[in-house]
């Protein structure tokens, strides 16, 4: 960004601009009601009760 030449100046009715807020860290997803331990799409197959077939 460039900076204003010295002779420029804000109009004195405009009030600085308030800081720019930090953004929260997101919270990791959680998964209700889903199958326990490994991803069960993680080949590109869908696995249930030891039974796997392709999309």
């Amino acid at each position: 960004m460039s900076k204003r030449p010295d002779h420029v100046r804000a109009p004195a009715y405009l009030s600085k601009s308030p800081p720019v807020p930090v953004p929260e860290e997101p919270k990791p997803a959680v998964e209700y009601g889903g199958p326990k331990g490994h991803e069960p799409t993680r080949y590109g197959d869908w696995e249930a009760k030891g039974i796997a077939w392709d999309f």
